[in-house]
């Protein structure tokens, strides 16, 4: 039988850093920003990871993620998310409310 050609073992040499998981446009506090990320927007490009790799990864689908607890600060947040070539990342100022990007 061919059965066990299908099943492929998990793959050993990628330990070091797993993908992320997608959940939706979740709304994740950074900082003195609220960040999500239009998954139906993202085409990930990479580019939010690139200027933030604290704060951004992408995950098995190859969508940007927001990771909770990032240390990047808020400049290189902003800068991050005006890094993206569609907008598809919405941050919004925890203090006053006001989306800031994309204005």
């Amino acid at each position: 039988m061919d059965g066990d050609q299908n099943q492929n073992p998990p793959a050993q040499g990628d330990q070091g850093q797993q993908p992320a998981q997608g959940g939706g446009d979740k709304e994740v506090t950074v900082g003195k920003y609220k960040i999500k990320v239009l998954r139906d927007a993202c085409i990930g490009a990479a580019s939010c990871v690139a200027v933030a790799a604290a704060t951004f990864q992408l995950d098995s689908e190859n969508k940007a993620v927001v990771q909770e607890g990032s240390a990047d600060p808020a400049d290189t947040i902003l800068m991050a998310a005006q890094s993206c070539p569609t907008k598809a990342i919405v941050v919004i100022d925890t203090e006053t409310g006001q989306q800031v990007w994309p204005a």
